[in-house]
């Protein structure tokens, strides 16, 4: 019997029905896409759109096995419903982080 190697500090797995397997790739693709969007959007001071991706962030992610996600776009609708500059850039950061560390296996 082989001892599993502990996972790296720095990396979060994740276990997603493999009935996902041909969507969740580009799930996460359009959440990189959307840190672009939602920088864009924060430097334009465009609360709007930061609100409405939180929305569907807060609404998608669940759905998908990312709860982080969710919790994460809940955060950024109110922050940019409250035009929260400083809260929504910290939001931007944790998803990229999240999205960086994250690794996906399917069962």
């Amino acid at each position: 019997m082989h001892a599993s190697l502990p996972e790296p500090p720095n990396r979060l797995t994740m276990e997603i029905s493999r009935d996902l397997e041909s969507i969740v790739p580009i799930f996460l693709d359009n959440r990189r896409k959307d840190v672009r969007t939602l920088r864009d959007a924060l430097a334009m001071q465009d609360f709007r759109t930061v609100q409405t991706l939180g929305h569907r962030m807060k609404g998608d992610g669940g759905g998908f096995g990312f709860d982080r996600i969710s919790e994460i776009g809940a955060a950024m609708e109110r922050a940019g419903k409250l035009q929260d500059r400083l809260t929504i850039e910290q939001h931007i950061v944790q998803l990229e982080d999240f999205l960086k560390r994250v690794t996906v296996v399917y069962r």
